[in-house]
């Protein structure tokens, strides 16, 4: 174990200020991804700063929809009855990541904030443009291990088919975040500059030139709350994860659905997908195609068609070529209740 120095803070200014004084400082709640990160050397830590006593864990019904606390746990939120009431496409996609036991744990901030789960990012031993980017330095990563993508030309059955660079070819491996940004979030953060809102949707970045960039958080800037908007969707909600086993398992393929119904047409529709970004993919061109249309097996395979542009393999993991536009129509049939 390396050394390093522990800090808990009870306020939001002491935390903000607490992760801007040194560079290698990590903010820690449930800690259920960051341990293993350290455990691996994958990251190592100059210090920690316990965030756990903040008061961030309500989840709060607000005039236009509900606001959840960063520190809400996965378990708690998706037990929640206005969460399954009014947003069951974000219970069922909490349900179905990891495990009872890491929902217990982990939060909702920090389930945003996870790590990929590329088996060369986590091998130091291995060449990771996004553990070990060609710039080391502030803002710009941390250097452990060699540069470059193992993933591209070798063992790549679980990465990305949508948004790749030549830099980076893995996926964001949250359930979570796919209801959320397929529910329009938003995301609410403070830091030294103030606070802002940000669109689930803009929370995560692609891959580019920048692979250790996750996120479009600034330094020192820290999770507060999740706004979900009220919506249509409740009665109309699928969350479908295709995985290698039932249970403790990442998604080769996952689809999540909302859709207001009126008789059997679709009034308007919300489509992402997971398993196959390097962020939550919204299907934008999809859910255009199928406003106004009937709920028909016909229109959920062309709306899958659209959704698959500019879709590419890299070989082991090809099989998501077909998989992914089947799960769409899969779970466009479920939600509408037409299977």
């Amino acid at each position: 174990m390396n050394p390093f120095q522990f800090t808990r803070v009870t306020t939001q200014k002491a935390a903000i200020s607490a992760i801007t004084k040194e560079s290698g400082t990590y903010f820690l709640a449930g800690g259920t991804n960051l341990i293993d990160l350290m455990k691996r050397e994958v990251v190592i830590p100059e210090r920690l700063v316990d965030i756990n006593k903040l008061p961030l864990a309500t989840i709060e019904k607000m005039a236009n929809g509900l606001r959840i606390g960063a520190m809400a746990k996965n378990s708690t939120v998706a037990d929640n009855e206005l969460v399954k009431k009014q947003f069951p496409l974000l219970s069922q996609a909490l349900n179905a990541g990891a495990s009872a036991q890491l929902r217990n744990m982990a939060t909702v901030g920090g389930n945003m904030m996870q790590r990929t789960r590329c088996p060369y990012f986590y091998d130091t031993s291995m060449p990771c443009n996004k553990r070990s980017p060609v710039q080391a330095g502030p803002d710009k990563g941390q250097a452990n291990g060699p540069t470059g993508c193992g993933a591209i030309g070798g063992h790549n059955r679980m990465h990305a088919i949508f948004g790749a660079s030549g830099k980076c070819i893995a996926v964001h491996p949250s359930d979570m975040c796919i209801a959320l940004v397929a529910l329009d979030a938003t995301v609410n953060v403070s830091g030294p500059k103030g606070d802002r809102t940000i669109p689930f949707s803009e929370f995560h970045r692609l891959p580019g030139d920048a692979p250790q960039k996750d996120n479009t958080l600034q330094p020192g800037e820290l999770i507060m709350s999740v706004d979900l908007p009220t919506n249509r969707f409740a009665d109309n909600s699928h969350y479908l994860k295709v995985r290698d086993r039932a249970s403790y398992a990442f998604a080769l393929v996952s689809v999540g659905v909302g859709v207001d119904m009126k008789g059997k047409t679709i009034q308007d529709v919300r489509l992402a997908m997971g398993g196959v970004a390097h962020k939550p993919w919204r299907l934008t061109a999809a859910e255009e195609f199928l406003k106004g249309k009937p709920a028909t097996e016909a229109n959920f395979k062309q709306a899958a068609s659209l959704a698959m542009q500019g879709a590419k393999g890299y070989g082991e993991n090809d099989f998501k070529l077909t998989l992914a536009p089947n799960s769409i129509v899969d779970a466009l049939k479920t939600a509408t209740k037409t299977a």
